[in-house]
């Protein structure tokens, strides 16, 4: 064991250096026993070393502790997972009545709502839950409710107001008292009063040229906005999300019965062509490697990326986070690969783009969006690439710094007949994704990161 832990702070430390981060936390559950590696500091203006209880906002991770939140109100018989929205939110409203009143909540909970992704403007006087979803009906539909799955953080939002009004409790109270206490995760919370008493990681975004930069605001909105926290605002340490592993592994400990945690990590609808996973569980993405079933959710922040994986046959787990982007996503995969090949002896192939094809990349060449960011596929000079930032009207009626845009990097078309494709270069290497075709035949979407930007 103490060779291996050796192995994996050597390569933390290499993998640190290469891409670019500041500090990072590498936690391991193998054989019951836990391992943690450690590397640089929680800020580069101010430094002290990160430990296995350094606070990272841990973005959309946090979507794991809101679905078991709510899967302990669905135990408890207070809400029902095939049930319409509305019977916990009797106010809500969107761009189409149909719609509002047919979402269920497992809809909410495995991202087959049909809601884009998120609503990045919303009025920021009243930074409660129940204003946030009162804004619903201007984010743009993209399917029925049921018929695809398309990664929503405004659903999870939603799940939120969903546990506040059932509970009667501010969210943040209500999974306190469902989850974190009765767990002892004492790293793990959601505002900054709280953040500030611990030792935390500032994120860090590296520009083209090197320069290093603090990463404004410290998550990805404003620090009161209360409104993103079911879908991406928890803050923990490696060591609490071990904890947490543990209890996703276990027999539920007396919270869940042991069927209700299996039952999350079982398929509930199918994902096509992505690297998040092969399908989505109640919140989890589900992906076989190289014959081992794993269960996981990674979260991109503000200069901040997490990683949580978990192999329930092993009775494995491995966390990573970094505080750097836009590298610290591929510093995090990285990481997981290496810490499964250590202790599990599985070594992932990866994918071979085929060469480029002209007519192809000509068919795809153009223009993609959802609510918050634009994508740009281009076909010049014998390369195919793939830029994706956020809009830059919305970057202009900010008053605060966003995470950097990606840059245009190449991706390639991956055999078979189902326009997949990989990214290969950059920050989002080995990103995997696929077009989307209408009725008439022609491309109408892409998918990337379980999202799917709609053709312009």
């Amino acid at each position: 064991m103490l060779e291996k832990r050796e192995s994996l702070a050597a390569f933390v430390v290499a993998a640190a250096k290469e891409f670019g981060v500041p500090g990072a936390a590498v936690a391991v559950l193998t054989g019951g026993e836990e391992v943690h590696v450690t590397h640089g500091v929680t800020n580069v203006d101010h430094p002290l070393p990160v430990d296995e209880h350094t606070l990272f906002h841990l973005a959309s991770v946090s979507k794991s502790f809101t679905a078991t939140a709510l899967m302990r109100l669905v135990e408890q018989g207070r809400v029902e997972l095939d049930a319409p929205v509305r019977r916990y939110v009797p106010e809500l409203r969107l761009a189409d009545e149909d719609t509002a009143a047919r979402i269920t909540v497992l809809n909410l909970l495995n991202h087959t709502a049909g809601l884009d992704w998120n609503l990045v403007d919303a009025d920021e006087t009243d930074t409660s839950l129940a204003a946030w979803v009162a804004q619903l009906d201007r984010l743009p539909l993209i399917a029925p409710p049921g018929t695809r799955a398309s990664y929503s953080q405004a659903g999870y939002n939603l799940a939120g107001l969903v546990v506040e009004n059932v509970t009667g409790l501010p969210f943040e109270k209500a999974v306190a008292e469902l989850v974190l206490e009765p767990l002892g995760l004492s790293d793990t919370v959601y505002g900054l009063d709280e953040v500030v008493v611990h030792r935390f990681a500032v994120g860090h975004n590296r520009a083209d040229d090197g320069t290093v930069t603090l990463a404004r605001p410290w998550k990805s909105w404003r620090a009161g906005t209360r409104g993103n926290n079911p879908g991406g605002g928890i803050v923990s340490s490696a060591s609490d999300l071990l904890r947490w592993a543990r209890f996703q592994l276990g027999d539920g400990e007396g919270l869940l019965s042991a069927p209700t945690l299996a039952r999350m990590k079982q398929p509930t609808v199918r994902l096509r062509g992505s690297t998040l996973g092969d399908a989505f569980g109640i919140c989890w993405f589900l992906r076989d490697m190289e014959g081992i079933r794993t269960v996981g959710h990674g979260g991109s922040g503000n200069g901040q990326f997490a990683e949580l994986l978990l192999v329930p046959e092993r009775d494995f787990a491995v966390v990573s986070l970094a505080n750097s982007g836009p590298d610290g996503y591929q510093f995090n995969q990285a990481v997981l690969k290496r810490a499964l090949e250590l202790y599990l002896g599985v070594v992932e192939r990866e994918p071979e783009p085929l060469p480029y094809d002209e007519e192809r990349a000509r068919e795809v060449a153009g223009r993609y969006e959802i609510d918050a960011m634009n994508l740009d596929i281009a076909a010049e000079a014998g390369r195919l690439t793939l830029a994706v930032g956020i809009k830059p009207q919305i970057r202009a009626a900010s008053d605060v710094t966003m995470p950097p845009d990606y840059p245009a990097a190449e991706i390639g078309f991956l055999p078979g007949e189902g326009d997949e494709y990989v990214i290969a270069e950059g920050g989002l290497k080995g990103q995997r994704g696929y077009f989307s075709r209408g009725e008439d035949g022609a491309v109408a979407g892409v998918d990337l990161a379980g999202r799917l930007f709609t053709r312009v």
